[in-house]
Parts: structure tokens; C-alpha cells; sequence
């Protein structure tokens, strides 16, 4: 039986779910949620994820919300096929993936992810852009960039000379970020730029670019 992914394309999370299903080769069906009537706040979907959020992942008896916890599962679940995106027979590697992973979710996230909402999500919504926002992470951001630079300097990915999900994690908002106006915070990084055409050209992400897109 397939498993289900509740979610939208255009979503980050959602998003994230799916090039780690498309990267294991995995069998999945991707259910629309309809944000715009507020679908996702409704007791159906709350009896999946009670903070009303999404992805959710449906595998038979099991479900499963927030995208991280999600990729995991599904990395492990089909560790035999696909790509190795976790390292799995490399107990040093292993723990890279983790580390890397972790900067994402805890030092590059919370960095992009206010320059995305205030230049691609927030517009599609009928809302301004927040110079003063953009500008409050533009340091932090410029800070993670340059410990990327000179990491990506030393090893073509994050965690090694390997994809793993430290990659595959920065793709939706990296995707994102680089139709803002922000993007030359990348692209004057000859390492990370190298890195981002790398990652972005991959067949199981550009199955989804096209469906990337708001308002």
C-alpha cells in the first residue's frame, strides 16, 4: 500500500517530504489539503496533526507530522533503495549527516526562512514586504553562508563528499530564496553557488520545481 502525503507542493515542508520520497524511490500518494478553506484547522485533519499543520504522512497504522521527523522515517523505512541519504553503513558519516542537519534545522532555517515569508509568501498573500525584517537576518544569514563557503571549500557537500538529507533539507527554501533579491548572498559564493546548482539539478527535486510556486 502506498503511503499518503497530506500536504501542498508549494509548501516547504511538504516539499522537503517529497524530494526525500522521490530520492528513496518510494511509493506515495500526495493528498491535496486545501489551505484556502482552511482544511488543514478542520477536525478531520487535526485528528492527524493537532497543530494543524502541514505534511502529514499517512503509512498504513502510522502517522506522522513535521517534515524532519518524517524524512527520518522514511530514510530509514527504505534505507535499501534509493539513495543513501543517511549514511547508514557509516557510523562517521552518519553522525556528519546529523550534524549538518541539525545547523540547517537550528542556524540556517530560522536565518532564511523570515527573507522568504517577506519576499515570495507574504506578497502572494496580498502583503508588503518588511524591509526591517529582511534586514535583521541578512547578518545572520551572511554568517551561516560563510561557514558554508568555507566548509563546501574543503568537501562538495555538507556532510562529505556525498548527498545526504543535510543537503536535501535546504532545498525548498534555498529554491525559494534564489528568486529574491537576496540571491547575489549565494551567488557571490562561488562554493555555495556550486553547491546549490549541484543539489538543485538532481532528478528527484526537479520533479517538483514545477509545481513550486505561490500566487
Amino acid at each position: 500500500m502506498a503511503m499518503k502525503l497530506y500536504g501542498v507542493p508549494m509548501s516547504t515542508c511538504t516539499t522537503r517530504v517529497m524530494a526525500c520520497l522521490h530520492e528513496k524511490g518510494a511509493d506515495f500518494e500526495l493528498v491535496p489539503v486545501n489551505l484556502g478553506t482552511g482544511e488543514h484547522k478542520q477536525p478531520p485533519f487535526l485528528s492527524k496533526n493537532p497543530f494543524g499543520q502541514i505534511p502529514v504522512l499517512e503509512d498504513g497504522d502510522l502517522t506522522l507530522f513535521e517534515s524532519r521527523a518524517i524524512t527520518a522515517y522514511v530514510a530509514e523505512k527504505c534505507k535499501e533503495t534509493g539513495t543513501d541519504l543517511m549514511r547508514h553503513k557509516n557510523p562517521n558519516e552518519a553522525v556528519m549527516v546529523k550534524v549538518w542537519m541539525e545547523v540547517e534545522s537550528q542556524t540556517f532555517n530560522p536565518a532564511i526562512s523570515p527573507v522568504v515569508m517577506e519576499y515570495v509568501i507574504g506578497p502572494s498573500m496580498g502583503k508588503k514586504t518588511e524591509q526591517a525584517v529582511v534586514d535583521a537576518c541578512m547578518g545572520k544569514l551572511g554568517k551561516v553562508l560563510d561557514v558554508y563557503e568555507s566548509r563546501l571549500s574543503m568537501c562538495k557537500y555538507l556532510a562529505g563528499d556525498f548527498y545526504s538529507m543535510a543537503d536535501l533539507h535546504h532545498l525548498p527554501f534555498m529554491h525559494y530564496f534564489m528568486t529574491t533579491p537576496c540571491a547575489s548572498m549565494v551567488k557571490d559564493r562561488p562554493h555555495v553557488m556550486a553547491w546549490w546548482q549541484d543539489i538543485s539539478s538532481r532528478p528527484a527535486f526537479k520533479k517538483m520545481v514545477g509545481a513550486m510556486t505561490f500566487g
